[in-house]
């Protein structure tokens, strides 16, 4: 068990994957870098697989890059393929690899109307601004993404019963998470288009396990081939690797999003995302002075950061249904 009052010590963050060469795709075929669209002719949904949000994510890169090499081609609607901060990307080093998640700002929470219509300029703002409207084409998105600390995998559906509907048909990784995002920006998946009620369009954000690790590679490829077989756009024949056992699936939705108040927030030990806390009231973090404590029996701890800067997400506590 760490201090109370001083952050958990850093584990030594091992890269056992290689960065992916995507320099075939860099082009893409829709004038705008990064995004590759295929399509089948027939009529049919058109599905967004998304990596790179965060440059040092190589993981569902790594995924989008073998299945783009197989072949793969939907058999309706289209299916696009977005490597998104290649800038980031392109500065990754396996000796510094938490230094190049982004580079001026995090592009996962400048998806608001009004940020992305504003005045100011970043290199993750412009390049959001510069996908905006290949987005408005999108049925259906999946996020792929990976996680610093370790953690049960899981999706997260945000707010909406339809984002919750597509995660649990995708039922890789089988532990559903809803929840209203971050206090410091909105998500993609959060873009009104995909999260208005008044819409059909659909997007979940899989987090598929610690960053720079073969597991979470073969995650995200199982939940890339589950989402593309639900909607049945590949045929039986696709380059995609077999249909996992199916396992127990549980869904959770977020009652209290944690947020860094101070620098010296930390957690009372080492927690791992998807520890269970069984009693309502358990103290788990002190925040300055402040204590954080469980507020219901069986909290499940989402992606708990360990080391949170003071006004950014320390963790979600969720309530099973």
């Amino acid at each position: 068990m760490g201090s109370l009052n001083t952050p958990a010590a850093l584990p030594e963050f091992k890269v056992r994957i290689c960065r992916p060469d995507i320099s075939p795709w860099v082009a893409g075929n829709t004038g705008i870098t990064g995004v590759t669209t295929l399509e089948s002719g027939c009529p049919g949904p058109h599905v967004a697989l998304f990596s790179l949000m965060h440059g040092n994510e190589l993981a569902g890169a790594i995924v989008l890059d073998r299945l783009l090499r197989a072949g793969l081609t939907p058999t309706k609607g289209k299916l696009s393929f977005g490597f998104l901060n290649l800038t980031a990307f392109d500065r990754f080093d396996p000796q510094r690899p938490t230094a190049s998640r982004f580079i001026d700002e995090d592009m996962n929470r400048v998806w608001d109307e009004t940020i992305l219509q504003g005045p100011r300029h970043s290199i993750e703002l412009d390049r959001a601004r510069e996908i905006r409207s290949f987005v408005d084409t999108i049925d259906v998105l999946l996020d792929l993404h990976s996680m610093l600390w370790p953690s049960e995998a899981l999706i997260l559906s945000g707010a909406p019963a339809k984002g919750r509907s597509l995660a649990q048909a995708i039922g890789t990784p089988p532990l559903v998470v809803a929840d209203h995002g971050h206090v410091n920006g909105r998500r993609l998946i959060d873009f009104p288009r995909f999260s208005s009620p008044e819409t059909p369009y659909a997007a979940c954000l899989v987090e598929a396990g610690q960053h720079w690790e073969q597991i979470t590679i073969d995650t995200i490829a199982a939940c890339v081939a589950c989402l593309l077989r639900h909607l049945g756009i590949v045929g039986s024949d696709a380059p995609l690797p077999p249909a996992p056992a199916p396992a127990v699936a549980r869904t959770a939705t977020v009652t209290t999003a944690v947020t860094a108040m101070t620098s010296s927030f930390a957690f009372v030990q080492t927690y791992r995302g998807g520890d269970i806390i069984p009693r309502r009231n358990t103290l788990i973090a002190m925040d300055g002075d402040t204590e954080i404590r469980t507020p219901h029996d069986n909290c499940l701890l989402v992606m708990p950061s360990l080391r949170p800067s003071r006004g950014h997400t320390a963790v979600r506590l969720g309530r099973f249904e």
